[in-house]
């Protein structure tokens, strides 16, 4: 698989804070990558220095293999950015804020009213097309913006928190319109400050502290870094939770609430072990679930390391 987004090295201060201290990425074409951070971590300096915004102190990067400084029109022509600041102009209608984009990636008025019409529709903003942005919801305004995004036909879009203050079902929207993106072959690089955001939509995770990529791999991989996880067990009865605690050995035991927990790392595999060890003693479980860290005690896990270290 082709890469769509590398960089090597990274570096980047202003006056005397360093943000950005050796960032190494490779995300591959037609996949999302999510980069999770606190708050100043330097997700959007990075960002920046994808997009061309802000030159990086040392450090090389590429986006669709045009170097980010010597090839920098090129790479401009290849992206599109959306920020958590929309670039709607609200004295112009819907349409007219696509027809401008069109304008300004130089298509043929015909081509330009044509591929504004395509968005409006495709994002469901057809009636509000004739509208000012003003009378937009917020999720209408997002969808307008990631339209006019859009109107260059864009192999590589970076979106820098683009559901920040978007109700449920307008993020679920976003959501979908993403992946229908990636369907058709476009790679998005992604910043959130939406855990469960990455974990539903990214294909890799890099979790940015200090300045430093503290960890990296799928959602699956980065919740099996953090221990925690575990089976509990719920009994009918005193008889069978201590049978099981004596067959199930390391166990942390609810006499109370007749409950076992069993440290396991939540695979099938640990699962089968534990009810055949069960099925042994003839013990039946009242009640069975598997728990394991998420993306939040992930997050916390690893900013608060790098935070002591």
């Amino acid at each position: 698989m082709s890469t769509a987004i590398s960089a090597a090295g990274l570096r980047k201060s202003f006056g005397d804070h360093l943000v950005l201290d050796g960032i190494d990425l490779a995300v591959p074409e037609g996949t999302i990558f999510a980069l999770l951070g606190p708050n100043g971590a330097g997700k959007t300096t990075i960002v920046h220095v994808l997009t061309t915004f802000l030159r990086a102190d040392a450090g090389t990067a590429h986006v669709v293999g045009k170097d980010v400084v010597r090839d920098a029109e090129a790479v401009r022509g290849a992206i599109g950015v959306t920020g958590q600041f929309s670039a709607i102009d609200d004295l112009l209608t819907g349409a007219e804020n696509l027809m401008l984009m069109a304008d300004l990636h130089h298509l043929p008025r015909t081509a330009g009213r044509r591929v504004t019409d395509e968005l409006l529709k495709r994002f469901d903003l057809t009636e509000a097309g004739a509208k000012l942005p003003s009378t937009y919801s917020g999720g209408m305004r997002r969808r307008l913006d990631l339209a006019m995004t859009l109107v260059g036909s864009p192999r590589v879009i970076f979106l820098d928190e683009p559901t920040t203050g978007l109700d449920p079902r307008s993020r679920q929207t976003m959501w979908q319109i993403i992946r229908e993106l990636v369907a058709e072959g476009v790679t998005i690089f992604l910043t959130t400050q939406y855990l469960e955001e990455a974990d539903e939509l990214a294909d890799r995770i890099a979790v940015l502290d200090g300045g430093k990529i503290v960890a990296e791999g799928t959602a699956a991989q980065l919740k099996r870094m953090i221990p925690g996880a575990h089976i509990t067990i719920r009994f009918a009865d005193e008889v069978d939770l201590a049978a099981a605690a004596r067959v199930l050995g390391d166990v942390q035991r609810e006499d109370e609430a007749l409950v076992l927990r069993v440290p396991a790392d939540g695979g099938v595999r640990d699962l089968r072990s534990v009810l055949a060890r069960l099925d042994d003693v003839s013990v039946e479980a009242d009640e069975l679930s598997v728990h394991t860290p998420d993306l939040n005690d992930v997050f916390f896990a690893l900013t608060d390391r790098s935070a002591r270290r």
